[in-house]
Order: structure tokens, then C-alpha cells, then sequence
């Protein structure tokens, strides 16, 4: 870090005047509380009403606000800031190359030739749309062929395949629970989760993060006022980096009939000795899980999701399931093609996954040993470092970007208040160079 860059960083933190506007994080953000509807003002003339939805009216004023505040500071603006070319260990940005920790390209699978050129012969042999839903006239032979390798991975019956990683969470709780049923959900589950149950109708309880006997309490006491209940989990938190304690929890939810169902978007890839995720990191058996919920657009280098199970739940999710398979187009050909070549390489290939642990286990102890809050990450390709200060942790996350490093600013409702923080995504291709690189101009910011 240059001595003008440290000073950049230095005056960015340094600016205090604008500590009351909040800069929220949009890709990911977590559940957060149900609003209480306001009366909405006059409609202005032709708008229908939607510009005085209240949502929309607090939306903008809030991040007109940030707009100025970093036009006033004449620094990029770090939400939707575009980038050229692929996004691996390095960026295009800012028109520099930049050391890039703000995406969960775990394995670097999405910028790999031989993951392009499958994509590219999908393209060529079924066009770039299957321009149909899967139960009528879209389906084709790479998506049979990607669910028979997914339910091997899990030693389940079936897998199914979507359009959307967030969708498939969604659509599947809201599938599987209605109203008179119970959701019963870590209290760090993604917000797709909780969109679920609200589509399902469902009551839905929390959960305190990873204890099981958090989760007995509430079972012991909210159980038997539900027909069906289903606990939902994450096996590798998204801001937190944790691994849920799955064994536990499993026998928890077991004791008082509950299903149970995990998401395994951060996971697979990831965890376990060859990347199969918590199954294998635990050596549990296939049906340890009712549904295994994944995604392709993490360390799979693509995009769309998966729901694994038994062989009649498939099979329901297939025929009757709206927003998986029922009255939804199928995945583009390109992005399966994509995730089955990039399926090939993670089983052929377990030194990706042994690097990307090795460097995770890395950068855990250089910022141990730097001094940093880790909250409650455990070495894990997922590091956050608290700031504890909306104000700080934006500019922070500016202050390295001055500095040629782009990482990720999370701040309330994403996180509590008081938790503040950087997001540094570690992956099997970043060096152990720019791993020092990035720790060393953290501190030098937060000083």
C-alpha cells in the first residue's frame, strides 16, 4: 500500500460527517424483521401508487443519500460498481487490476477453459435457451445427466436441478409447508429461506445460530401445535464462516419428528476431504437429511440450484412443485453443461479443494495473529474481520479499494448492529502473497 493510499484510507475513516446514513448490502442480505405497513401519500399523477409505496420512497431517499455522501468524498461508490473480464483472484476494476476477495469463486472453476468450452459446446448443440419448461418440451439429456451425479454425491435417489439458487430455496419450503406447519430455522439462515416461509404460509421460530439446545427448547415447547415441521439450516454460513454442528442438531430435530433440510450453497465444494460438502465432512449417510438444497454458482462456476432427496420427494418437486420444474423455464443449457464439466474437474482434481483449505486455514491465522475480530469463523474459505461500525466498515471497504483490493463491506441489517464488518472470500487460486497483501493494508486502514 502506498503512502497516498494510506493516507486516502486515513481521511475516508477519518470523514465522520455522514455517520447516520446506512449502507445496506443487497446480494445477500439476511432475514430481517416484518415491516409494519405505512399509510402511503398521494400517488402522483400517473404513477399507480408504486412511487408512494413506502418501501420504494425510503429506498431511494436512503441511497440518493449514499450516492452523495461518496460524490462528496470523490470515491467510487462501491454498490453495483461493474468489473471487465472474469472474476478470480484478480479484477478488472477501476480500470486496474485489483486483488479480488469479494467473490465465492471457491475454486476458481468459472474462468476454467474447460469449463468454458463445455458451456460453449451446450450452446452449440441446444442453442442458448431449451425456450420451454422441463415437464413439456424442455427437457434434455445434460440435465438427467448432472442429477444422477448430484444424488451419487449425496448417496440419495434423485436430484432436481432450477433456475436459481435463491428460487430453490424459496420454492421448496413454500412447497413443502403450509399453513397449520412450522419452520423452524437457524436464526442466520439466508433471507431465500425466509422468503420460503412466507410463500409456504408457515410459522416460522428461530432458532439461537448452531445450538442444539437452543433448537430443543424451542421443539420442546412449539412442536406438538403443528401438523409437520421442518428444521432448516445452513452447513456453511455465508457472513459468519461457521460449519453448522449438523450431527447434533440432526439427532435434536429427529427426537421431536421434525424433517430436515440444509443448505449447502457455501458447502459444496468446500467442505469434506474431496468437496461433496457437510455429508462428506461429517461421513453421515445419505438419508442424515430429508433435503439437500445446493447451488451452481459458487464453487461449481455457474449458476441455478439443486434439491437432492428421496425418490418420491424428487419426484413431487418435478411434477408438482411451482417455481422448480412446474411453470418455470428450464436452466439454460450453457450454465448445466458449465456446472457438470466443473463437477468433473472438483472429482478429479481434490488438490483445488486441499489448496483452497490450505489457504483458508492461512488467512485465519495471519489475521489471528494480526490481532483482527474474526467473529465466529473457523478457517474456513469464508473470513470475515469486525469493524463493529457501519461508517468504518463502508469506508473501510473504500479505503482498499484505493488500495487495488476489492472485498466486501457488510453492514446492518446483513449483520447486527455492533457487527459490522469485511467479507474476504479465500479461494484455492489466491496466492499467499495477496492473501499478506490484503491482512497488512486491512490493518494499516483500521490502524
Amino acid at each position: 500500500m502506498t503512502a497516498d493510499s494510506r493516507e486516502i484510507a486515513r481521511q475516508l475513516l477519518a470523514r465522520t460527517g455522514y455517520s447516520t446514513v446506512q449502507v445496506t448490502e443487497t446480494a445477500e442480505s439476511a432475514p430481517t424483521a416484518p415491516r409494519t405497513p405505512q399509510p402511503s401519500s398521494v400517488a402522483a399523477p400517473g404513477d399507480r401508487g408504486l412511487l408512494a409505496h413506502p418501501d420504494i420512497v425510503a429506498t431511494v431517499a436512503q441511497f440518493d443519500g449514499v450516492d452523495r455522501m461518496f460524490d462528496s468524498l470523490n470515491v467510487p461508490n462501491p454498490l453495483y460498481l461493474p468489473h471487465q473480464g472474469t472474476s478470480g483472484p484478480t479484477i478488472r476494476q477501476l480500470d486496474r487490476d485489483m486483488i479480488n476477495f469479494g467473490c465465492f469463486n471457491y475454486l476458481g472453476l468459472s474462468a476454467d477453459k474447460r469449463v468454458a468450452e463445455a458451456s460453449k459446446a451446450a450452446i452449440d448443440e441446444y442453442g442458448t435457451s431449451v425456450s420451454a419448461s422441463r415437464i413439456v418440451s424442455g427437457q434434455i439429456p445434460l440435465y438427467a445427466e448432472f442429477e444422477r451425479r448430484i444424488a451419487e454425491t449425496y448417496d440419495v435417489d434423485d436430484a432436481v436441478i432450477t433456475t436459481s439458487g435463491y428460487l430453490t430455496n424459496a420454492a421448496a419450503v413454500g412447497y413443502l409447508l403450509g399453513q397449520g406447519d412450522l419452520a423452524v430455522c437457524d436464526a442466520l439462515v439466508h433471507s431465500s429461506i425466509v422468503s420460503g416461509t412466507e410463500w409456504a404460509g408457515c410459522r416460522r421460530i428461530s432458532f439461537r445460530h448452531n445450538d442444539p439446545a437452543a433448537l430443543e427448547a424451542v421443539l420442546k415447547m412449539s412442536r406438538g401445535s403443528f401438523r409437520r415441521a421442518m428444521v432448516v439450516l445452513e452447513s456453511h454460513y455465508s457472513m459468519d464462516g461457521d460449519v453448522a454442528l449438523l450431527p447434533p442438531l440432526i439427532d435434536v430435530a429427529r427426537k421431536y419428528d421434525c424433517a430436515v433440510m440444509i443448505d449447502e450453497a457455501h458447502s459444496f465444494g468446500v467442505l469434506g476431504e474431496h468437496g461433496h460438502g457437510i455429508r462428506e465432512l461429517y461421513g453421515l449417510p445419505g438419508d442424515a437429511v430429508d433435503v439437500w438444497m445446493g447451488t451452481m454458482s459458487k464453487a461449481l462456476g455457474s449458476v441455478g440450484g439443486f434439491l437432492a432427496g428421496s425418490r418420491e420427494l424428487i419426484r413431487a418437486f418435478k411434477y408438482s412443485a411451482p417455481g422448480l420444474s412446474m411453470f418455470a423455464t428450464a436452466p439454460a443449457p450453457a450454465s448445466i453443461a458449465a456446472a457438470l464439466a466443473a463437477l468433473d474437474i472438483v472429482d478429479r482434481e481434490p488438490e483445488r479443494v486441499a489448496r483452497l483449505r490450505d489457504n483458508a486455514s492461512y488467512a485465519f491465522a495471519q489475521s489471528q495473529a494480526l490481532g483482527f475480530r474474526t467473529g465466529l469463523a473457523e478457517g474456513t474459505p469464508i473470513l470475515p474481520i469486525i469493524v463493529g461500525d457501519t461508517q468504518k466498515a463502508v469506508l473501510a471497504g473504500v479505503g482498499l479499494l484505493q488500495a487495488g483490493i476489492n472485498a466486501n463491506s457488510i453492514t446492518h441489517p446483513s449483520v447486527p448492529l455492533g457487527e459490522e464488518r469485511l467479507r474476504f472470500f479465500i479461494s484455492s487460486e489466491h496466492t499467499r502473497e495477496q492473501i499478506d497483501t490484503a491482512l497488512t493494508t486491512v490493518a494499516e486502514i483500521l490502524g
